[in-house]
């Protein structure tokens, strides 16, 4: 059983009527869309990834970023509950691909809102950006589902963006990586790195050193590049538009079995 699996659920017919917060609404291509995607999951499995497909949610516009519903510590899955109501109806299927799968099942409930995408786990260190989709309340009951379980949790403030890993991510040695102009509190981590170009600032960590990355950051590309990692570009554009990027397109389950 692979050690190594993502959660995906394919781009619904309404996808152009997803949420935007810190973005003007431009159209979205939902044809064009859906070839990225695909070629996202490509890129999943051709470096090494089982990808697990999540029964779709057609009614649900941004059921696609599929990340923002769950996070997952150890075998533990803590089912969110999402500061945009509307998008509360995502979770159930997703809470059954994961019993599936194998994880043990926790859920967020009234009055604590958390998005996945608020999320940023750096070895045993989880990060949680708290301000906008994510309150105080989420906080405390994701710190109650994972210390246990060896996390230490540090809240973060955003404003600046949609989540915190719209801001910020990090590289296989743990340095968090962002565009300064939307990273509110750099000194937080203990090293952290600046990208030229907002979209540099979100990386897939694939494993033996490559980088899922968005063609729209070629100068973050060369940089990473310059450290000694091999980036795998993926063009995402449709996403973008809806404040999506290459982390919010799964759910990444490392090491579940082991």
């Amino acid at each position: 059983m692979s050690s190594r699996r993502a959660l995906v659920r394919r781009p619904g017919p309404r996808l152009a009527e997803g949420l935007v917060t810190h973005v003007e609404r431009v159209p979205v291509d939902p044809g064009l869309a859906l070839e990225q995607w695909e070629a996202y999951v490509t890129a999943l499995r051709e470096h090494g990834w089982e990808t697990v497909e999540a029964p779709p949610a057609d009614d649900c516009p941004d059921a696609v970023f599929v990340e923002d519903t769950v996070v997952v510590f150890r075998n533990v899955a803590l089912i969110a509950r999402s500061g945009a109501e509307s998008r509360r109806a995502e979770t159930a299927a997703v809470e059954e691909a994961l019993a599936r799968m194998g994880c043990s099942v926790n859920r967020v409930w009234d009055p604590g809102t958390l998005d996945g995408g608020d999320v940023l786990k750096i070895g045993d260190t989880v990060y949680v950006g708290q301000g906008g989709r994510t309150n105080a309340s989420g906080v405390r009951q994701l710190r109650a589902a994972f210390e246990p379980l060896g996390a230490r949790v540090v809240a973060v403030p955003v404003s600046r963006v949609l989540h915190l890993k719209s801001a910020v991510t990090a590289l296989p040695d743990g340095t968090v990586i962002g565009y300064e102009p939307v990273v509110e509190s750099p000194s937080v981590f203990p090293r952290f790195l600046p990208v030229p170009e907002e979209a540099g600032g979100h990386v897939v960590l694939l494993g033996d050193g490559k980088l899922l990355m968005a063609a729209s950051a070629p100068k973050s590309a060369r940089l990473f590049t310059d450290l000694g990692y091999s980036p795998v570009v993926v063009d995402i554009s449709e996403f973008e538009k809806l404040e999506g990027c290459v982390t919010c397109l799964s759910v990444r389950l490392r090491d579940l079995y082991t």
